[in-house]
């Protein structure tokens, strides 16, 4: 996350919230794992915010090193698996599923290998003034495979999943993507993942979506529209 400890730990707030009112709507197990994303995510920026504390008070310094790991571990392991496996488990057409069930698998070996290099090397963390960068020289060698295969697992499944108004969330995802690569090049993890995080509150839109009934939703436009022409 960028510009600063207060920053992260509002993000976090706030995902937690929404987090909660998400897994509120699940009435499908299978629902779960999409569900939870806000409240990933909302670790992730907590580990974040205490990452800055550690730059600025010693009494946070030994926090330095688990709160980095915890970071890439959740930006670079899990949302690579979880974010092909949570719409799986929602989708519903088996033509979809076969597609996304290959991402999975990609997703499974971007995350066993990410898990490796983590054991294998040494992670740190700089700041650049309001940012923080994340250098992995150890990536350098497949750094556009690697970025390719971790946004196709990321952002395409979105766009796969015949659940109502999933498509919504890759297109924010995608957009946020391309601020963050232009605007902030080389600070896209802690970036990227700090408007993942505020764009994953449409997580609790698509579960109301998926757990209201068509003709409900058509009721609600129809009122909607009255209350507006009475106006």
């Amino acid at each position: 996350m960028c510009f600063s400890a207060g920053a992260s730990f509002g993000a976090g707030i706030v995902l937690t919230g929404i987090g909660i009112a998400s897994i509120k709507k699940v009435k499908q197990n299978k629902q779960l794992a999409f569900a939870g994303i806000p409240l990933i995510f909302a670790i992730q920026q907590f580990s974040e915010g205490f990452l800055w504390l550690s730059f600025s008070n010693p009494f946070f310094s030994d926090w330095q090193g688990p709160s980095t790991y915890l970071f890439i571990f959740f930006a670079q392991m899990v949302w690579p698996l979880w974010v092909p496996l949570s719409i799986l488990l929602l989708d519903k057409r088996e033509e979809r599923k076969r597609i996304e069930k290959i991402l999975v698998i990609i997703g499974s070996l971007i995350a066993i290998y990410i898990g490796y290099c983590l054991f294998a090397y040494p992670l740190q963390a700089n700041r650049n003034g309001l940012h923080i960068s994340y250098p992995q020289p150890y990536l350098e060698d497949i750094q556009i495979l690697g970025a390719v295969l971790y946004l196709l697992v990321t952002i395409v499944p979105p766009f796969l999943s015949s659940v109502r108004r999933m498509w919504t969330l890759g297109v924010a995802i995608t957009i946020s993507y391309l601020v963050t690569i232009i605007f902030y090049t080389d600070y896209v993890v802690s970036v990227w993942c700090f408007f993942a995080s505020v764009i994953s509150v449409s997580v609790y839109a698509v579960m109301h979506l998926i757990n209201t009934p068509p003709d409900d939703l058509m009721q609600n436009r129809r009122f909607n529209r009255s209350v507006f022409k009475m106006g």
